[in-house]
């Protein structure tokens, strides 16, 4: 008998090797229900995290247009009679 309690215990995860064994089986299960329940903690965040990188992603900036500078034609009008004739460069 205590070869077998020895054998389960060498079987056991580290952290089940010093729970009582009258209260084992409760503490495990909590160790259990606290490991799921963290591992969920951690998918909401990492999911929620997504969906701001995502948003941010999402958002479009609206940049000025470039500025640009417009040369104004060098226009030179003569008039030769009645007639205006206009020499642009």
């Amino acid at each position: 008998m205590l070869a077998t309690a020895v054998l389960a215990g060498v079987c056991l995860p580290a952290s089940a090797q010093a729970l009582n064994p009258a209260t084992g089986n409760n503490a495990l299960i909590r160790q259990n229900d606290l490991q799921i329940l963290q591992n969920r903690i951690q998918r909401q965040q990492y999911q929620q995290q997504q969906q701001q990188n995502r948003a941010q992603d999402r958002q479009i900036f609206q940049q000025p247009p470039p500025v640009v500078q417009q040369l104004k034609p060098s226009c030179q009008t003569q008039i030769i009679g009645t007639t205006a004739v206009s020499n642009c460069r």
